[in-house]
This record gives structure tokens, sequence and C-alpha cells, in this order.
């Protein structure tokens, strides 16, 4: 078998060719298309990007099945599968800023295994899990401290149509108790922020697998904690310090904390 044959080594492997290949492609020139809104959008190296992890799964583990934001849906026979998001964070490629990246996560069954996460604008590669620390570049990653929402950087999404609703109301709850709001466009990006302490809680409603899994692996890993809350007819999710994703949580469900 060539290329890396532990999981951790892979992971950051495919991460790291993932973006390097994005990357690339975005310098030569995209052709961005429309999915559910102008804000939402994909590109041909969205595509290409996973395409690349798929086969280099299919040759490297190919027991195991695959699930990709970009289509990608596979069932393996060893029970683990690879969560694939090729570019998190479009929006912001094709605009040619930089917080985006290319990140992964492994899951066995209903465990969360691992998550890799790569930024090709910096060169960075997270990685981390139950059976391995976080860390950025093989450089282990400090414990999270913890700290109070009212202390907290938020970092969220809402897109515009749902401020005047009931779910534009449970946002308004729960960034009210924080210390600042930011908006950034890249959630994994948003999680590794955190993991290093610079950002402190990030909360977003209907989070599909490939946004959640790869951060959260690597901010679990870190010490810090996540969280699920349905409020306003949706589910929201939240992760980071511990104590502001109890008192974020609360929040939403329009309750106080102790």
């Amino acid at each position: 078998m060539n290329g890396p044959t532990d999981d951790v080594e892979l992971a950051a492997h495919l991460v790291r060719e993932a973006g390097v290949l994005a990357q690339r492609m975005r310098a030569d020139g995209l052709d961005p298309q429309r999915k559910t809104s102008i804000s939402d959008v994909v590109t041909a190296a969205d595509h290409a990007a996973e395409r690349l992890i798929v086969d280099t799964l299919a040759r490297q583990r190919p027991e195991d099945g695959v699930l990709g934001e970009e289509g990608a849906d596979r069932e393996g026979t060893s029970g683990r599968r690879w969560v694939i998001d090729p570019v998190d964070g479009t929006y912001n490629f094709v605009a040619g800023l930089d917080w985006w990246c290319s990140a992964l996560a492994l899951v066995d069954g209903d465990d969360l295994v691992l998550g890799a996460v790569h930024h090709a604008a910096t060169g960075r590669t997270w990685v981390g899990g139950p059976a391995a620390g976080p860390s950025v570049d093989g450089v282990p990653l400090p414990r999270l401290p913890d700290r109070s929402a009212a202390e907290s950087c938020l970092v969220t999404y809402l897109h515009p149509p749902f401020y005047d609703t009931e779910v534009g109301a449970a946002f308004g709850r729960m960034v009210s108790g924080v210390a600042t709001v930011r908006m950034l466009g890249s959630g994994t990006m948003d999680a590794m922020a955190i993991a290093e302490g610079r950002l402190h809680v990030l909360c977003q409603h209907s989070v599909p697998p490939w946004d959640r899994l790869p951060g959260e692996a690597i901010i679990l890993a870190a010490g810090g904690t996540t969280r699920t809350v349905r409020a306003a007819g949706v589910e929201w999710y939240v992760a980071g310090a511990p104590t502001a994703v109890a008192e974020v949580a609360a929040a939403l469900s329009g309750q106080r904390t102790p």
C-alpha cells in the first residue's frame, strides 16, 4: 500500500492535498455555480478536491464508507466512514478571501474518531480526536481555557431571510449575552480558531455533518464541549469553552443558567 497508513497521518495528508489542489484551481480561475442561494455556491475545485479524497480513500481504506458535501456517498463494510468537506467557506474561496479550508472527519459507527483541517492560505494543518491529542503542524495545542459567554467572542452565521422569524428571535437571545460577535464564513475555520483559544464559542443552526464533525473532533480533543439544542423549530449546534457553550445553549432555549 502506497502513502500514509496511520489514520491521523492519512487524514492530514488528504486535507493538505485537497487544499493545495483547490488553491491551485482558484489561481487558474473559477466559474462558480449557485446551489441554494447567492451565498451558497460550488465550484469545480470543490468537486475535484472531493474526488481526490474519495479516490485516495478507495485505495487506502477500501472497506471504509465516505460521505461528502458534493455528493460522495458510499457505504463501507468496516463500520467506519470518512465525512468530507473539500472546501469549507466556498463563498470566501470564490471571493478571493483566505478564511476557507479543506476538512474531513472519521467516524466509527456513532463514535467520532478524528478530524483534520488544512488552511491553504497559511499551509497549517490541524488534527485531533479521542485517540490523537490536538495539534497543528505536529505541535500540540494547549488545553482550551474555560470562560463565560459574557467574556467570549461568539462566531456564528444566520442567513438574512431568517432575521424576522422565530429563528431570528432565538438568534437574538443567543448573541445578547456574549462579549462580541463575528461572522467569518467558514464554520470549520471558526472551530480551529476556537481550538487555539483565539475565538471562544460558535453556534449555528441546521449544521450538516461535514460542517460540524471535523471541527468538533479537534475542539473536543482540546478540552472544549459541544451541544445541540432545539429552538424555534430548528436544531442549533454549539461548540467551544464549556461554560460559554452551556450559557449560549440556555439562551437559545429561553432559559437562564444558574
